[in-house]
């Protein structure tokens, strides 16, 4: 498939590096966990609900990617959504001098981590509208 393609394909997301300002930056964990992995698809969720909430590589941050922690700072909000008590999308934030405006941990939410990639879409999608309504983001439509 070529670029073209893809670009005809698929929906195009914010750019966060030019709209920071403008976007609720989510932040989450893709833990090898059943928490991580639910609290990658909650980020997903928010950002296809089409509002202003937009996720955004937290690894890049940890790795220190200088355009990746402006996008941090410079954002309207950010959100950080762990996946167990580690809290280390929270640390990565906090390292990199990122204030935090909401912080959620999917473990403290109902879903009990287990080694596993495998989740609950009913948990996803739960968790994914009580962030929405507890932050006033654009709730993802039930599936």
């Amino acid at each position: 498939m070529t670029t073209d393609s893809v670009d005809e394909e698929f929906r195009r997301l914010p750019l966060c590096a030019v709209d920071a300002e403008k976007l609720d930056i989510i932040f989450p964990c893709d833990g090898a966990a059943s928490v991580g992995q639910v609290g990658n698809r909650v980020a997903i969720n928010l950002t296809n609900a089409g509002g202003s909430a937009r996720m955004c590589c937290t690894t890049a941050v940890g790795a220190g990617s200088e355009q990746h922690v402006d996008i941090g700072k410079r954002a309207r909000r950010v959100i950080v959504i762990n996946g167990c008590a580690n809290r280390c999308a929270s640390k990565i934030m906090e390292q990199r001098s990122i204030e935090v405006d909401h912080e959620y941990v999917i473990a403290k939410m109902g879903v009990t981590k287990k080694p596993t990639l495998d989740f609950s879409e009913s948990d996803v999608e739960r968790i994914s509208a009580q962030i929405a309504q507890e932050i006033g983001l654009t709730p993802p439509a039930a599936k």
